[in-house]
């Protein structure tokens, strides 16, 4: 997730929960938290409490956010945030929490000699983390879209998104198309495409983990060696060792929808 992405998601997700953004220029951002975001995200509970109990007046937070230092101005004050950062991990997972769900329209836009509605087609929209997990942890973000009509699957699904205008309610002059794929039916098919790229990887990060394993195995034991019943200790760290360098890959949704778009919204890449 590239830098540009973070700051395109950070305005959505923002805009999204009804915050002012007060300040959105080149690698900065500066927000208005609501009420209800700053005590999802600013962990305070006893000034809450208190203001609950007293009656007082909120004053919200602000966050200011620096997405890319070297667009940003030098005068800026703010959080630097970037993938892997422990604030973005957190509205990842407010995301997936206030929103894990939704289902949205294209709002097409209508000229004055529009004679017929205009179809929308279900897309079935993910976006998904792979953590590829050892003693050193790799994440990428997927974003797969899902055509429910024809079955057709496509890749950066959200970056088509951010293109187009969409809306809560469907707009007048507009009709949806069933779907004839089932939503439970295409969650199925992305976790095969999902299953295949993580088939088709580079793995060599998972043998090096093992390496480095039973390197760390070999000094444990070179250093209880001369212990002819080994203690209890000996079976945690050789535990710990397991626990620290087993490869493991996990797959979560961060969030998704479905979402009704005209025919000519997502444009499919030549390969």
């Amino acid at each position: 997730m590239q830098q540009h992405e973070i700051h395109r998601f950070l305005e959505r997700y923002f805009i999204a929960n009804e915050c002012e953004i007060l300040e959105n220029a080149a690698g900065f951002m500066n927000i208005q938290l609501t009420i209800d975001l700053d005590k999802e995200l600013m962990n305070r509970p006893f000034y809450w409490h208190y203001l609950e109990k007293t009656g007082g007046t909120p004053n919200p937070a602000q966050l200011a956010f620096i997405t890319n230092p070297a667009q940003s101005r030098s005068d800026v004050k703010g959080e630097v945030i970037h993938f892997g950062s422990p604030r973005l991990h957190q509205i990842f997972q407010s995301t997936k929490k206030l929103a894990g769900f939704i289902r949205m329209y294209e709002q097409v836009k209508q000229t004055n000699f529009q004679q017929n509605s205009t179809p929308l087609h279900p897309w079935l929209g993910l976006n998904m983390k792979i953590s590829y997990q050892s003693d050193q942890t790799r994440d990428v973000i997927l974003s797969v879209g899902l055509n429910l009509i024809n079955g057709m699957i496509i890749d950066h699904f959200q970056d088509q998104l951010n293109r187009l205008n969409v809306t809560p309610k469907i707009p007048d002059f507009c009709f949806t198309l069933t779907p004839i794929i089932k939503p439970q039916s295409g969650i199925a098919r992305v976790k095969q495409t999902i299953q295949s790229i993580i088939d088709h990887d580079d793995h060599t990060w998972a043998i090096q983990a093992r390496e480095r394993w039973e390197q760390d195995l070999q000094l444990l034991d070179h250093f209880y060696e001369d212990i002819e019943e080994k203690p209890e200790s000996y079976e945690v760290e050789k535990q710990a060792l397991k626990d620290q360098y087993e490869p493991k890959v996990k797959v979560s949704v961060i969030n998704g929808g479905i979402f009704y778009l005209s025919q000519q919204a997502i444009h499919v890449r030549e390969n």
